[in-house]
């Protein structure tokens, strides 16, 4: 099979996995683009090929995406409707990261007239937790309840909000305060962020768990009519979601986020010490039985190509390029808009990337 060419835009914390993960196959010739020196300066000073693009320049953007195969955006949300625009004019597939419902539907749009796949929201959640919600759910005869949970957390807490900045700010902050999709009793809702708090414990770890936008993809849609209940809500330490929505709500910083970022990014550090945690519970009827199944895992920082990276850097870009790889292979759909779910489970953790997810 020959070598894809494949442009990744962003050299930030996930586009340098991401180039990481890609490059050290041999199967991949990857380039990274971004228009900050530094992250150029860093990603090519690790062995990656580097290009500078102004994502926010259409013509630096044409130049950059000509001659390629595949563009991943690992940018913010609002550069999604641009980059998709210029990889289906390229004749390039397209995948993202983006956790923006209002940014996908673009990319939707983008997909009924395109050549090429169109895959958004590739990541942990989105991505990675679709994937294993639908493969759960296509195991009962009638569904009762989804239940999704997904937490990117410290190993060793140590502040008040038991929690250290491990992947993008911005997006962090549009989970906490964007409305919440879900399906209640049979039809969808949108539900409010920080709202439906619950308890669990794990491994013998307290948690807690709470609405964030984003996390469900294109699921609702994907399953509507064949669920009462599914939800999708994000694993904290206790305590972690009053503060939170303290600074959002009482303080109303979600209408200021561009303080909440300073606020964040000036107080709370970065860690690479930190564990990923996976956990999907289906009930349902089964041969005329109310059964459960359930799925859980938990992924841990790791070395990967003399560096140590963090579980949420892992996950996210093994997410990505798990999907590249398998469009590659020719496992999933070529062209129009592929959703995460169309991807299925045992294809994607017996992947090279996907491996990743078993911890």
């Amino acid at each position: 099979m020959a070598t894809m060419k494949v442009l990744v835009l962003g050299a930030g914390k996930i586009g340098s996995m991401i180039g990481t993960l890609l490059s050290e196959t041999g199967d991949f010739a990857v380039t990274i683009g971004d228009r900050d020196e530094a992250l150029l300066y860093r990603a090519e000073r690790a062995g990656l090929r580097v290009t500078r693009v102004d994502v926010e320049d259409p013509a630096s953007l044409r130049a950059a995406m000509a001659g390629q195969q595949a563009v991943l955006s690992a940018c913010p949300f609002t550069l999604t409707p641009a980059i998709a625009t210029a990889a289906v004019a390229a004749g390039a597939h397209y995948l993202d990261l983006t956790e923006d419902v209002a940014a996908t539907r673009k990319v939707k749009m983008l997909a009924e007239t395109a050549g090429t796949a169109l895959i958004p929201q590739c990541g942990l959640a989105p991505g990675f937790i679709s994937i294993v919600g639908h493969d759960l759910a296509r195991r009962f005869d009638e569904l009762h309840n989804l239940h999704l949970r997904v937490g990117a957390l410290p190993q060793y807490p140590t502040n008040a909000l038991k929690y250290n900045l491990t992947w993008s700010t911005d997006g962090l902050i549009n989970e906490y305060c964007n409305p919440c999709e879900a399906i209640v009793d049979g039809r969808p809702h949108e539900v409010m962020p920080l709202e439906g708090d619950e308890r669990f414990a794990l491994d013998g770890v307290d948690y807690e768990a709470f609405n964030t936008s984003g996390g469900l993809g294109s699921l609702c849609e994907t399953l509507a009519g064949k669920v009462r209940n599914l939800d999708y809500k994000t694993v904290r330490y206790p305590g972690h979601r009053d503060i939170v929505r303290l600074l959002i709500r009482d303080l109303r910083l979600g209408e200021r986020r561009h303080l909440l970022k300073d606020v964040l990014e000036t107080a709370v550090p970065l860690t690479l010490q930190d564990v990923v945690l996976v956990l999907a519970t289906a009930t349902g009827m089964q041969d005329g039985e109310l059964r459960q199944e359930t799925f859980a895992t938990k992924i841990y920082s790791k070395p990967i190509a003399g560096r140590t990276w963090s579980a949420i850097q892992v996950t996210t870009a093994a997410g990505i390029c798990a999907v590249l790889d398998l469009l590659r292979e020719g496992s999933i759909p070529q062209a129009g808009f592929i959703r995460q779910e169309q991807v299925p489970l045992d294809a994607f953790l017996n992947n090279r990337f996907g491996r990743h997810y078993k911890g």
